[in-house]
């Protein structure tokens, strides 16, 4: 996303630049008034490249927000399950530990 941003910002840079020059060097108006609309393009390309930069910014805080929330879940069923087969091993060491305390008693016996 960040790749189409800049080559935008770049494109319409290069277009307010291009626009500029032809302008100045085809104007059938006064200096004073093809600088005004030079200026007022300018403001007008600002503000839409602000609008560009602020929407991409509220969109990358959005996934960087569902990207948390789908993180903290993985996170929590992860240590759910851990706690769980954590459990499972203990049980079955044991009953491996009961198993060879068996077999050691019966050992002694002999």
């Amino acid at each position: 996303m960040s790749d189409k941003s800049g080559l935008t910002l770049i494109a319409v840079l290069t277009g307010v630049a291009i626009g500029a020059g032809v302008g100045i060097l085809f104007a059938p108006e006064k200096g004073s008034k093809t600088r005004v609309k030079i200026k007022d393009g300018y403001k007008d390309a600002k503000k839409d490249l602000k609008s560009k930069y602020d929407n991409l910014s509220e969109e990358m805080k959005d996934k960087l927000a569902v990207a948390k929330t789908d993180l903290e879940g993985t996170y929590g069923e992860l240590v759910s399950n851990m706690s769980s087969k954590t459990e499972d091993v203990i049980s079955f060491l044991e009953t491996k530990l009961a198993d060879l305390k068996e077999q050691n008693a019966r050992l002694q016996k002999k």
